[in-house]
């Protein structure tokens, strides 16, 4: 028989599972505090064999599901089956029909958590969490078990307190876009953090100096084209435009942090003209290099 269609009729050997009751969910989904995200369903299946859910309508809430151990699938809007091992996550995204379930040689052992909230899908996307499974680092692995057993206490035992779900939501949002920050990235990826890398470290270099694009281009190893890209991608912003901005952050730590004259801190950061520099600073920072550094600090 296809373990597709078998179900477990009762619970699995040490589970665990919280289900936020819905009188909360509403208060939750008015509250400032959580209103943009917060967790409504929560737990862990050890050995989940013949663990099965479908839903052909799909879910309210974004469904996070992390394999520590064995093997299961997921499985789109009828789409192709896609395989989790240990060390796998994937994000189901909501009102999005899917089934999954455990292997049925190697049945899986989870944790998940459903979440939701006005920045939930923002979230994801930002951090390239949906809709494919991601591998997470050992630290990743370590990062979210660390979280899970702290954070199911705390809803199970103190469901009615607004201050648990606050707490939860804050830490729930560092954990997701933690992962985003370090999980699965493909050797493409890798390579264009380090050429990123490369062109910040050469501009922290020259900082009393000028660089032209052609010249940050020739030291990364990639086309002129090819870096206004990867910055565009990464910050926004072009390159040069980039290196302005970084001369600007150095001027601000020597107007905080020394007694130099605003001449001096204009040629500091290799801009020897103090007008230019003073109206640079005013675009970029929003106040005058005087008026800066009159502002306290700390």
């Amino acid at each position: 028989m296809s373990h597709d269609h078998i179900r477990k009729p009762e619970g699995f050997v040490e589970e665990k599972l919280y289900v936020l009751p819905e009188y909360w969910m509403k208060e939750l989904e008015q509250e400032e505090l959580t209103s943009s995200l917060f967790i409504t369903d929560i737990g862990y299946f050890p050995n989940a064999q013949y663990h099965y859910r479908e839903r052909p309508e799909g879910s309210p809430s974004h469904i996070f599901i992390f394999c520590e151990a064995g093997e299961g699938w997921v499985e789109l809007n009828h789409g192709e089956r896609m395989n989790l091992q240990q060390g796998d996550m994937m994000i189901i995204p909501p009102e999005t029909a899917h089934r999954y379930g455990a292997m049925q040689e190697n049945p899986w052992s989870i944790y998940w958590f459903h979440f939701k909230g006005s920045h939930a899908n923002r979230l994801v996307q930002l951090f390239g969490l949906s809709n494919a499974p991601l591998s997470l680092s050992p630290s990743g692995k370590a990062r979210l078990i660390e979280w899970f057993v702290p954070a199911f206490e705390m809803l199970a035992e103190r469901t009615y307190a607004l201050t648990t779900h606050v707490h939860v939501a804050q830490t729930v949002r560092q954990l997701l876009s933690g992962i985003g920050l370090n999980a699965g990235k493909s050797a493409q990826e890798k390579k264009r953090e380090t050429y990123l890398e490369q062109a910040t470290q050469y501009m922290n270099g020259h900082m009393n100096g000028s660089i032209s694009l052609i010249e940050l281009a020739n030291h990364v190893g990639v086309s002129k084209q090819h870096l206004i890209y990867l910055f565009n991608a990464e910050t926004g912003i072009a390159p040069i435009e980039y290196f302005l901005r970084l001369k600007i952050q150095r001027a601000g730590h020597l107007l905080d942090l020394t007694e130099l004259s605003i001449k001096e801190v204009s040629s500091a950061v290799g801009i020897h003209d103090p007008y230019y520099f003073s109206r640079l600073f005013k675009k970029i920072s929003g106040v005058s290099p005087s008026s800066y550094r009159k502002i306290p600090k700390g």
